[in-house]
């Protein structure tokens, strides 16, 4: 699994040409799975997304937690993360999971962010076309990587 976090003063996101759902300060997150991931992975994302310390404190310091601020998340399905693009000018995207799969991952992201107490949830649609605008904080932006965050 792959996650890009950007820390946002604001973002939203239209799906198939309809009206734009968003939120104010806190995260978006554009997430995809790989082929041989397991879902029980998405715990250890969500855990270290609401606790990383990436919002600034009254000092300027990277120490508070979207949970310590009550943001919200913007999460986007993102297949395209999974791209392999060693070979060619086309990126190849056999790495990616099945879709029935991913997005059970996606859901369960999803509620996960939601029982971790994020203020607000508000998601894309795995396999839509959407449009997503936002106003990167910082900027801050990371990655996650299951070969980094779950022990294996």
């Amino acid at each position: 699994m792959k996650a890009v976090l950007q820390r946002v003063t604001s973002a939203g996101v239209a799906i198939d040409g309809g009206p734009r759902q968003g939120i104010g300060p806190g995260l978006v997150i554009l997430f995809g799975v790989e082929e041989g991931d397991r879902e029980e992975y998405v715990d250890a994302f969500v855990q270290k997304i609401v606790h990383l310390r990436i919002f600034s404190d009254e000092a300027g310091k990277l120490n508070l937690s979207l949970l310590d601020q009550g943001y919200s998340v913007l999460a986007v399905p993102n297949f395209t993360l999974c791209a392999n693009c060693k070979k060619g000018r086309r990126p190849s995207f056999e790495r990616s999971a099945r879709p029935d799969f991913a997005s059970a991952c996606f859901d369960a992201l999803a509620a996960g962010l939601r029982a971790a107490g994020a203020a607000e949830v508000v998601c894309g649609q795995f396999g839509a076309d959407m449009a997503v605008d936002l106003v990167n904080d910082g900027p801050v932006t990371l990655i996650l990587d299951s070969a980094e965050i779950v022990k294996q």
